[in-house]
């Protein structure tokens, strides 16, 4: 797994070199992105210094979607006020400050397409890619999380917990703190970065990248059932398209989870074909990685017409390519 199971071990932590981070700062910050965002921000509790931002209350899925209601990129938003004001007067004022949690290939042209719209807003949108770097940490429910608790602690560092994973009942906490590339992080993991993808696989939580950009409408990858929409807060960018994909019950194609024999690397948006309408691909592949634990094992997220698992076969590459064998999800879906 993603950490090794002695209580003295500090060696929990994994670079995650495909992750980012984007702030935006400032007095206009909540009311720019409630504008920009498919969920809401307003209701994102402020995370203390020094603590871990909470699913859900204190860290968000969420979306940035084009004008035809297409995902630019999906994220993890978290809100950690900053103070503002004269360092020699005791009382100062904080600002709102949200830290959006997202794939490295598309922090640059996200952070780019925000600041598009800041106009008169009083708020600044940073691509920090060259002033933090994205960790990652996992671990077991049951085991201390000292190591964790300590780099917590540390100035300048903003944590945020992801949804647990549950794998043969056993339940796996994930953690991603931006660390200023200042600080100083001690022993770390390489080699648990396999086991971190493959959890990410495994949560059916979809990260879009560079190669799935403006691919999907976010009901194809499952995004309301994760929260990662809500459909009270107003306009935003693809509003109309997303609440229409809703309420007309227009979506056909849904994120999966599957596993395959292959040893070989399979990039995100590889396609994928069904057996009975081998012309045209049925889908493709979301993300990827090797199991760690079981030799020439890739486990996948894939976005897939629903009704090429009703019969047939699902295919990498071709109808004759590798087949995919399909598990459950860990989610109820809503129906739509």
């Amino acid at each position: 797994m993603a950490h090794t199971s002695n209580n003295n071990s500090n060696t929990c932590f994994t670079p995650l070199k495909d992750w980012s981070c984007i702030s935006v700062i400032g007095p206009d910050a909540v009311d720019f992105l409630q504008n920009q965002l498919t969920n809401s921000v307003k209701s994102i509790a402020n995370t203390p210094a020094a603590s871990i931002a909470t699913p859900h209350q204190q860290n968000r899925f969420a979306g940035y979607c084009s004008a035809k209601g297409r995902l630019m990129a999906s994220f993890w938003i978290t809100r950690q006020d900053t103070s503002v004001g004269d360092a020699n007067v005791e009382a100062t004022e904080s600002q709102p400050a949200f830290y959006l949690f997202i794939s490295k290939d598309l922090a640059a042209t996200l952070a780019k397409r925000l600041s598009m719209f800041v106009l008169r807003s009083k708020v600044k949108v940073l691509d920090l890619t060259e002033s933090i770097d994205i960790y990652g940490y996992a671990a077991e429910t049951n085991e201390s999380k000292d190591d964790l608790a300590k780099m917590v602690g540390m100035s300048g560092i903003i944590t945020a917990e992801l949804p647990a994973v549950s794998i043969n009942q056993v339940q796996t906490k994930r953690y991603l703190l931006a660390v200023p590339k200042t600080q100083a992080m001690g022993d770390v993991q390489d080699a648990a970065l396999q086991a971190w993808n493959w959890l990410e696989i495994q949560s059916a939580i979809p990260r879009i990248t560079q190669a799935t950009f403006e691919q999907f409408v976010p009901q194809m990858i499952n995004m309301e059932s994760l929260k990662g929409i809500d459909f009270q807060k107003g306009c935003y960018p693809g509003q109309e398209v997303v609440a229409r994909s809703q309420y007309r019950g227009t979506i056909k194609r849904r994120l999966q989870v599957a596993h395959l024999n292959h040893s070989e690397a399979i990039l995100p948006g590889a396609e994928i074909f069904d057996s009975d309408d081998p012309s045209q691909p049925c889908g493709m592949v979301v993300l990827a990685a090797l199991h760690p634990l079981v030799n020439d094992r890739m486990d996948v997220q894939v976005e897939c017409k629903l009704e090429a698992l009703q019969s047939g076969s699902v295919h990498l590459g071709s109808a004759t390519g590798p087949a995919l064998s399909f598990a459950a999800l860990p989610y109820p879906l809503i129906e739509i």
